[in-house]
């Protein structure tokens, strides 16, 4: 069965993994997606995912988000949720939520709309997935496994033969999902969100203007964020927001010295 909107909640230990919500069988020329997906991990170095919205078969705009891991995913379970409403996209990592999307007219159909089906699986993506594309997939460490409890999917359960169900079959549905907590991202949750997306969010579409010269609608550009990031979406300076912060401290710390020792100039 395809859920028409709902929630996926689910813990996973995994060497190569990535999590869907798609209909890209039932539709195959305009189908939707959204995605949790892991980027290959070098030993030693943070575990690195991302988050990407799919419209209407708009796969040519990819909408991806991309982050590092303050835990080994592969050490223990964690939770991964996607809440998907007809106003609203959120995605969480053990409650913390880490992305919204809000729904906008301007969006068109690029919103994902249509009934789809939950995915979970390890796939080789060794052509751009782990630092670019440069290390590949060593199958001598195959086979690849990985663990899944506790998942739970609510939603409004639709046959997948039934492409557009009648828009009045989920409603209640619908309501009951967009009145749950996790539905709204209270102030709290939202600075949590703030310092996640600070410290661990190292590329945004949102602020890569080399492929997108005109900001995408769905955008909602946070200033203080934009800084950070050079005009392909990437950190400045190459590094994470931690160096970014201990840069910037120590600018502050010489700009105080500086000040002293002009006051003591003065002083003379």
């Amino acid at each position: 069965m395809a859920a028409a909107n709902g929630i996926e909640l689910f813990y996973l230990c995994l060497v190569l993994w990535s999590n869907q919500t798609s209909n890209g069988d039932v539709f195959e020329k305009n189908h939707d997606e959204l995605d949790i997906e892991f980027l290959g991990n070098i030993e030693g170095k943070p575990w690195r995912f991302q988050t990407n919205v799919y419209g209407n078969g708009s796969t040519n705009r990819g909408r991806e988000e991309r982050y590092n891991l303050w835990f080994d995913p592969s050490k223990e379970f964690h939770r991964y949720s996607i809440l998907w409403t007809a106003k609203n996209i959120i995605f969480y990592v053990d409650e913390v939520p880490i992305r919204e999307v809000v729904r906008n007219d301007a969006m068109g159909g690029d919103y994902p709309s249509k009934p789809m089906s939950l995915y979970a699986t390890i796939w080789d993506a060794s052509s751009w997935a782990t630092n670019g594309g440069k290390y590949k997939v060593n199958y001598e460490y195959a086979p690849f496994t990985s663990e899944f409890k506790d998942l739970v999917l609510d939603g409004c359960a639709i046959d997948p033969i039934q492409k557009f169900p009648n828009s009045t079959a989920c409603s209640e549905t619908d309501t009951w999902l967009e009145s749950r907590d996790y539905a709204v991202i209270t102030p709290k949750s939202r600075s949590a969100m703030r310092r996640f997306r600070q410290r661990y969010m190292y590329y945004s579409y949102c602020y890569d203007n080399v492929r997108y010269p005109i900001t995408p609608p769905e955008c909602a550009v946070d200033s203080n964020e934009k800084q950070r990031f050079r005009n392909t979406g990437r950190l400045r300076f190459g590094g994470s927001h931690r160096k970014q912060a201990r840069m910037e401290r120590a600018r502050r710390k010489r700009r105080s010295r500086a000040a002293a020792v002009s006051d003591d100039q003065t002083d003379m």
